[in-house]
């Protein structure tokens, strides 16, 4: 009987060892049944789990591991762009060490049967759109070592359940929607190394219990948290601290000295608090320390001398505080300093003369200071600055000839100094350049001929300078700049016909030069241009017809000059322009009624004796054919009286009928009076727009109206919003239709278009294009958000930033939107971002005048489905 049950047991070892597969079937793993289960629960557009089939061994599936005896120990199926929920057949899987489902768009509640998985040590849910609250039941997983949560739409308190896992080792909640404190039983972990819960909505203190977490090498507690009071000193015992952010998060007191203990530190990332008083010199123990940014806060005091040990710092970033006195001299001998920023605080005295001498630096931002001197020469010593900006202190001399042969320099910004001394041979060659801003400074000399220049360089600013000569002919070499501002120089000569090779040009500012000639009319080449002064010059000639072919021009300055002749009609015609200013020339003839020329008032022509016209001295006897001449006639005095007072009667009998029969045909017409102005080719009418306003087709509604979604009979869909219309006799109907006709005129891949809109004495309907993925808030954090990737949110950043770039910087007149967030970024089919609803749109007249859009503000954006919000006008 013994002998007989030592055979059994050998046999089934033999059997295990040897033919696992049998050992499994025998004790009757249907582990092959669950994985099929989940792959019939989820959807796999990318095909990632076709291996995943009853033919083959499912320890050779994709992403499936097994150990010796043929158990499912490790589940990877991250980035497979898998969507559904986690079936709760997962917790059947009872063998699994790793489950592993991140960067997925599984959506819903955690399944709470993954606690049944009691020997899980990583569990790996991040980048997904997982919601409601974390499982209690995943109290039990005492086993577990990591946690990752990170990125999804978790709602509800920081799970206490946690400290029910002693051995977590990292654990990652960031990114989701939890609210509350901090719990102190977050300081119990013995083995935690990793603990991030930032980007939450977290409240409260930071417990001083997280001191306690002995062994934490990175903490990251801060973004979108606003948290009371300061930085716990108790974070001075975390000695195996390696990284520590608690950035933009509503700290505020002093730095603690206690931080100078973490001795292993090598990144510390305080910016965008409240944190106040001096930077304490206590972390200039930090020696290992390689990043430290303490910038947007309100510190005060010096640069601590002790900073001199930092001897392994790449980045110190101490911009937008209070600090004051001089940059300590070691800041330029700092061995591996690769990026400098400075900017918006009160030094004073001179920038090191040997920084730069290392070889190291990348990025230098002194700007908004108090310093004075030269510019160190060896800023490019090791030919890897990219980034050089000193705007705006008192810094002199001349621009260190060592920067014309900076290859790598892409950004150079040194406006508002007191440098003087000619432009470095090869500046403005360089082959990286990207934006060049010397304006407000003493720099003499001319522009040299440049035969190579950076296709990159979009910005080139001197003006208000002291350059003189000749615009050199290879200014059309330019070909990539989006604005050249020459103004407030010396320039002489004429203005190089090669200038209409600049077919990226939106902003050409020459004024107040001596420059001479007529307008070249290649000017009009640049079919991007929506700024033009040329004016206080002494440019001659008429003005060249040719300018009507610039389509989207919005601004024209050509005042205080000698040009002569009459106003091309056609600049009538030119339905873009918002401003102008032909005035102080010697033009003459009759000033066109029509068009944008409709309204522009007399200062746009006053100093030009021979123009006449609206606003200005009346036409004399041969300037237009409206003058008169008086003829003695046959009548006498009282025929012509009573001449006059037949025609005053009949004209009273008319008006009171005219009257009464516009009442009478007003309501029956109300079909017929619908006015469309379009921006652009539409094949669709008032009509075809009406027909969409139907309550079914309602996608929003607010206190400034209804936007309707419609789908035109050639198929395009469209957004209506309908609009109140202002008093015809009120001089903001007057603004409504000329800030309107500037808005659809805008155009920008990354800016809401409007295409047209349709009027009538009752409603004004605004036709936008439709964006059919609605709104980045609604995506982020509405019922369907949060599955974004991080690429893709990149992306959408990036997109909505060029936006706001153009209305901010290039639109003429420029735009200040005042009523930036995630619910104003709308989204198209592709995901690609467009900045919308100009209800707060203010905009700013480059002539001097604060005229603001007081008949847009609070009225006239289109919000996409689902984030329909009404705007309320500040003005």
């Amino acid at each position: 009987m013994v002998r007989s049950c030592v055979f059994s047991i050998s046999l089934l070892v033999v059997l295990t060892f040897f033919c696992p597969s049998v050992a499994v079937e025998s004790v009757g793993f249907l582990e092959d049944r669950w994985l099929l289960s989940l792959k019939s629960a989820v959807s796999d557009p990318g095909g990632y789990l076709a291996s995943w089939n009853s033919s083959s061994s499912y320890c050779t599936w994709t992403a499936v591991g097994c150990d010796f005896f043929g158990r499912v120990i490790s589940l990877d199926i991250s980035n497979m762009n898998l969507s559904g929920t986690l079936p709760p057949v997962i917790g059947r899987l009872r063998f699994l060490a790793n489950l592993t489902v991140g960067a997925n768009k599984f959506s819903q509640n955690i399944p709470q049967e993954i606690s049944e998985i009691a020997g899980l040590r990583v569990l790996n849910l991040s980048n997904n759109v997982f919601n409601g609250s974390f499982p209690a039941e995943l109290r039990r997983l005492h086993r577990l070592e990591v946690l990752d949560l990170y990125n999804n739409n978790l709602t509800g308190p920081l799970p206490m359940e946690l400290a029910a896992m002693p051995n977590l080792r990292h654990l990652h909640l960031g990114g989701n929607f939890f609210t509350g404190k901090i719990p102190p039983e977050y300081g119990g972990w013995e083995f935690l190394e990793y603990l991030a819960i930032s980007g939450n909505e977290l409240s409260g203190p930071i417990p001083p219990e997280i001191g306690k977490l002995s062994r934490l090498q990175q903490l990251y507690l801060g973004y979108y948290n606003v948290y009371n009071g300061g930085v716990p000193p108790e974070m001075g015992n975390l000695t195996r601290l390696v990284r520590l952010d608690l950035a933009n998060c509503g700290l505020s007191g002093p730095i603690p000295p206690e931080i100078g203990n973490l001795h292993l530190l090598d990144s510390l990332f305080l910016q965008v608090n409240g944190l106040t008083g001096p930077i304490p010199p206590e972390l200039g123990k930090l020696q290992t320390l390689k990043s430290m940014d303490l910038s947007n806060n309100m510190l005060s005091g010096e640069i601590p001398a002790e900073f001199v040990d930092l001897q392994n710092l790449t980045l110190l970033n101490l911009f937008r505080n209070r600090l004051h006195g001089s940059i300590p001299s070691f800041i330029g001998d700092l061995p591996e300093l690769q990026v400098l920023q400075l900017w918006e605080n009160n030094f004073t005295g001179s920038i090191p003369p040997q920084l730069g001498k290392t070889g190291n630096l990348i990025v230098l931002d002194l700007s908004s200071n108090r310093l004075t001197g030269n510019i160190p020469p060896e800023l490019c010593f090791g030919g890897k600055l990219q980034t050089l900006i000193t705007l705006s202190n008192f810094l002199f001399g001349p621009i260190p000839a060592s920067l014309g042969k900076c290859e790598s320099l892409s950004r150079i910004r040194m406006g508002d100094n007191y440098l003087n001394g000619s432009l470095p041979e090869g500046l403005l060659g360089l082959p990286n350049l990207v934006q060049v801003e010397l304006q407000d400074n003493y720099l003499t000399g001319g522009l040299p001929e440049m035969s190579s220049i950076s296709p990159n360089l979009g910005q080139l600013s001197l003006s208000n300078n002291r350059l003189s000569g000749p615009l050199p002919s290879s200014i059309g070499n330019f070909s990539g700049v989006q604005k050249l501002l020459f103004d407030g120089n010396s320039f002489t000569g004429s203005i190089p016909p090669t200038i209409g090779r600049l077919q990226q040009l939106s902003k050409l500012d020459l004024s107040s030069n001596k420059l001479s000639g007529e307008i070249t009319p290649e000017i009009s080449q640049c079919k991007l241009l929506t700024f033009v002064d040329l004016s206080q010059n002494e440019l001659t000639g008429p003005i060249p017809v040719e300018i009507t072919e610039m389509r989207i021009l919005n601004y024209l300055n050509l005042s205080r000059n000698d040009l002569s002749g009459s106003i091309p009609d056609a600049i009538a015609s030119m339905q873009s322009l918002t401003s102008i200013d032909f005035s102080y020339n010697n033009l003459s003839g009759l000033v066109p009624g029509t068009g944008q020329f409709s309204y522009f008032n007399s200062s746009s022509f006053v100093g030009n004796a021979g123009l006449c016209g609206p606003y200005l001295a009346p036409c004399k006897s041969g300037d237009s054919s409206g003058s008169s001449r008086h003829v003695k006639g046959p009548f006498s005095s009282s025929v012509k009286l009573l001449l006059v007072v037949g025609l005053l009667a009949c004209s009273v009998a008319f008006a009171l009928a005219a009257v009464i029969k516009a009442r009478s045909l007003r309501k029956s017409s109300a079909a017929k009076s619908w006015k469309l102005t379009s921006f652009q080719r539409l094949d669709f009418s008032c009509d075809d727009i009406l027909n969409a306003l139907k309550e079914e087709n309602i996608i929003g509604k607010g206190g400034a109206g209804i936007v309707y979604k419609g789908v035109m009979p050639n198929g395009d869909e469209v957004a209506v919003k309908r609009l109140p219309v202002m008093s015809r006799n009120s001089s903001h109907d007057h603004g409504f239709n000329a800030e309107i006709q500037t808005l659809g005129r805008i155009r920008h891949r990354h800016i809401v278009r409007l295409l047209g809109f349709c009027s009538n004495q009752e409603t004004n309907l605004l036709v936008y294009e439709y964006m059919p993925n609605g709104s980045l808030g609604e995506m982020l954090h509405g019922k369907k958000g949060g599955h974004l990737r991080w690429e893709t949110r990149f992306k959408i950043a990036i997109e909505a930033a060029k936006g706001l770039c153009y209305l901010h910087h290039d639109c003429s007149p420029l735009i200040i939107h005042r009523d930036v967030k995630s619910n104003n970024i709308l989204l198209d089919s592709n995901f690609e971002a467009h900045v919308a609803d100009f209800g707060l749109a203010k905009f700013l007249q480059g002539s001097g005048t604060s005229e603001c859009m007081s008949a847009i503000a609070g009225s006239y954006g289109y919000i996409a489905p689902g984030q329909w919000l009404p705007s309320i006008s500040v003005n």
